[in-house]
């Protein structure tokens, strides 16, 4: 068996594909690759491919996984998006080592794959306008119809072919096409586009080429030259496999790889669509591809979520035929379990109000031990300054409290987390009827908030001393869109629906000092949420913390 994964590696159907090809021989090495096109930033979508593809070269003896960036689009192309791309790759964990390719590499060999084609009378330049040829097409119910240009001399063909390749013709002008089966029941083989005319620079080519492929062309061939085995991509393109297969069959490639579809990952509250994406970013409705509300990774990264909590989310999910939506909260509990195993603890008031403990003594100060993780002894404890003035959070005090109000109110007892019992005796309003200050007694006999007359309170809740902490921006994130769906709403346009409220920005919130050094650890605010410093915008003059994800599904509950 050369399966050198464990047996908590999930299984799926093109596991199950790649082991029989192993045990028959077929293939004595796996190779798979991750062919992203670099005309924008990689999503969580993204990710389900790329676990798939590196996971199986981890997974099995001797294979390996390209990373190839598919660069047939000069127009839409950019060297920041393929530096995103590599970040992302590694961030979620893998390497591609020395099998880093681009299809531009391969261009001589393509046109000359291209001039094969119409040698053999395959293929052939066409002259018809973009609009004709929707309209020779046909549709699903009809066929369609042959091109007054298809029966064009293969040496007319070969000097127009050159031609567009030197630069002779505008945009439009001519369109090599592959020439198969002007009624076939699959459109994608109405002889489809394999040249286009594009008079630009390309970042890795230059001028050398007015001429690119198109996807379907160039993909599949570039998937011969490298000797890929298994390629495996998403549904939407099972359709296209039969023209993948005819043109490695016709050109009788080395190598014929095997095209596998699998479902895509669709997630709720957000869109995938890269076209969409775009549209965010540059119709500034977000804060460009790294916006944590973004399912884009280096947005999801910005905001806190870990790669091990993204590998667990794929895993859980698989890799099936069948196309669904995927609840975000699927996605947040691999979060929150990952980030409850290693995130430190600490003390963090969001919205604050004063607490001032009327008799403790006005010149003393004192540590007390907070502990870092309570499912991990050896991560220790840490200090921290209690003082006679405090900050607690403003709901953690109701005036006419309910009973079941278990935190302050005038006459009622809670615990200090890590402190001590308090009692609160009287507020302090401003003219607006605002509670500024909440005034209460403390019991100097329950310091490390246990009480040696065994009497018990029900309630906890958090502070920071106001002598000691630190101020803090802090960002709250939520869904982007409001409904599950907005990119399925036909009568309306997807944007209608984006959740106003997805960011709450608070200021001058007041977080323990040992959060003030700048670094990219993930934090549970006891009480609050996971949290960690924005990678972006928090500088030490200026802290700026994100909420990663909430201690529970908010959502589930609003349900």
């Amino acid at each position: 068996m050369n399966d050198k994964s464990t047996e908590s590696t999930p299984t799926n159907f093109i596991r199950t594909i790649i082991d029989a090809d192993i045990a028959s021989g077929k293939h004595k090495k796996v190779i798979t690759r991750f062919p992203p096109e670099p005309n924008g930033y990689l999503h969580i979508g993204h990710a389900k491919s790329i676990c798939l593809n590196f996971g199986i070269s981890q997974d099995y003896t001797d294979a390996i996984c390209h990373l190839r960036f598919d660069d047939t689009n000069p127009g839409k192309e950019k060297s920041e998006y393929i530096d995103a791309i590599k970040e992302d790759v590694h961030w979620l964990g893998f390497d591609w080592g020395d099998n880093l390719h681009c299809t531009s590499n391969y261009f001589d060999q393509l046109y000359a794959y291209a001039v094969q084609l119409v040698k053999s009378d395959k293929a052939y330049v066409d002259s018809l306008s973009a609009e004709d040829m929707r309209l020779y097409r046909g549709n699903l119910t009809e066929p369609g119809k042959e091109s007054p240009y298809r029966n064009r001399s293969v040496e007319e063909s070969l000097d127009l072919l050159e031609r567009m390749k030197n630069g002779e013709f505008a945009e439009g002008e001519h369109l090599l096409r592959a020439k198969i089966d002007m009624a076939a029941a699959n459109i994608n083989m109405r002889d489809p586009a394999i040249y286009r005319i594009k008079n630009m620079s390309h970042p890795m080519t230059g001028d050398k080429w007015h001429i690119y492929p198109m996807y379907d062309f160039a993909h599949c061939v570039s998937d011969a030259i490298e000797g890929i085995t298994h390629s495996l991509c998403t549904l939407e393109f099972e359709d296209h496999r039969p023209l993948y297969d005819w043109f490695l069959d016709e050109l009788k490639t080395d190598a014929h790889p095997q095209q596998i579809e699998f479902s895509r990952l669709n997630l709720d509250y957000t869109v995938m669509s890269k076209r969409k994406l775009h549209e965010l970013v540059e119709g500034g409705y977000v804060n460009g591809w790294d916006d944590p509300r973004l399912p884009t990774l280096s947005g999801m990264r910005r905001r806190g979520y870990t790669a091990a909590a993204i590998r667990d989310f794929c895993s859980r999910i698989g890799i099936t035929k069948k196309d669904n939506i995927v609840e975000m909260s699927v996605l947040e509990n691999s979060l929150r379990e990952d980030l409850d195993a290693h995130a430190n603890r600490a003390l963090a008031v969001l919205d604050p109000v004063k607490l001032i403990i009327d008799n403790y003594p006005e010149d003393q100060e004192e540590m007390l031990k907070g502990v870092n993780h309570p499912k991990k002894e050896e991560q220790g404890t840490r200090d921290i300054p209690f003082f006679k003035e405090l900050y607690i959070e403003r709901s953690d005090y109701m005036e006419d409290a309910p009973k079941k109000f278990f935190r302050l109110s005038e006459g009622r007892e809670v615990r200090l987390r890590f402190a001590y019992y308090v009692t609160c005796t009287h507020v302090v309003k401003d003219s607006n009827g605002n509670v500024t200050e909440v005034h209460c007694t403390y019991d100097p006999a329950t310091r490390g908030g246990k009480s040696e007359d065994g009497r018990k309170v029900k309630g906890t809740i958090h502070w920071v001393s106001a002598k000691h902490s630190i101020s803090a921006e802090v960002r709250q994130y939520d869904r982007l869109f409001n409904i599950a769906a907005p990119a399925s709403e036909k009568d309306q346009d997807y944007k209608d629906f984006i959740n106003q409220d997805s960011v709450e920005v608070l200021k001058n919130c007041q977080l323990e000092a040992s959060l003030a050094n700048i670094g990219s650890d993930a934090y549970q605010f006891e009480r609050q949420g996971y949290f960690c410093q924005d990678s972006v915008d928090s500088t030490p003059d200026n802290l700026v913390f994100n909420r990663i994800v909430t201690l529970r599904d908010s959502w589930a509950k609003k349900k």
